[in-house]
């Protein structure tokens, strides 16, 4: 008998907060079944299936994140916008590594289209980068960079990839203060004039 009040929200939170707790790998509906007291077919009526599930994890992560990043980079711009951004980046990742692994995984390209979360985490980051002075290709390129070197630090701390014992913080500090001056100098790309020819940035 399904338990009353179980909702598709319901169901994707309790699927989070397992996620957290065990891992996303581990997250199945026949786990999700058990912690509501159902059988795995009542799910159904709220899900459409595993990928369904994750799918929708990925939009919750996505959503919360840039929540947070957003709170976080209000009011600033350059160093201290990047330094909040990254903080919130990081501190979003080790408090919820379930939800953060859901946020990396690759969803239809329409979902995502429509994700207020996925389009905001978008705007986020080029909002920050702007205030640097940079514009297209270049946007891009230090997004990628940003995104790669928060992913990656985020990543291996949550799997305890890092053995020296200097203090995690320290480095993450001084990761930021070189892609501040990494930003503040970054080497402009060449951009196409209106005739095709490439003109000076």
């Amino acid at each position: 008998m399904v338990r009353a009040g179980l909702t598709t929200e319901r169901v994707v939170l309790a699927a989070a907060e397992l996620a957290d707790k065990v891992g996303l790998d581990n997250v199945t509906l026949s786990a999700l079944a058990r912690k509501f007291g159902v059988k795995d077919a009542s799910l159904y009526s709220h899900v459409r299936g595993l990928a369904d599930l994750r799918t929708r994890l990925c939009v919750l992560a996505a959503q919360e994140m840039t929540d947070r990043i957003g709170a976080a980079v209000a009011g600033r711009a350059g160093k201290d916008a990047l330094i909040a951004f990254a903080d919130a980046f990081r501190g979003y990742a080790l408090d919820h590594p379930g939800r953060y692994a859901a946020g990396q995984l690759q969803i239809d390209p329409a979902v995502a289209a429509e994700s207020v979360g996925h389009r905001r985490s978008i705007d986020l980051t080029y909002g920050m980068l702007r205030a640097y002075g940079l514009r297209e290709p270049d946007l891009t390129d230090a997004g990628r960079l940003l995104r790669s070197t928060f992913h990656g630090y985020a990543d291996l701390e949550t799997r305890t990839g890092f053995s020296h014992p200097r203090r995690l913080d320290d480095s993450w500090r001084r990761s930021l203060e070189a892609l501040h001056f990494l930003l503040e100098n970054w080497p402009r790309a060449a951009r196409r004039t209106d005739d095709g020819d490439e003109g000076d940035s």
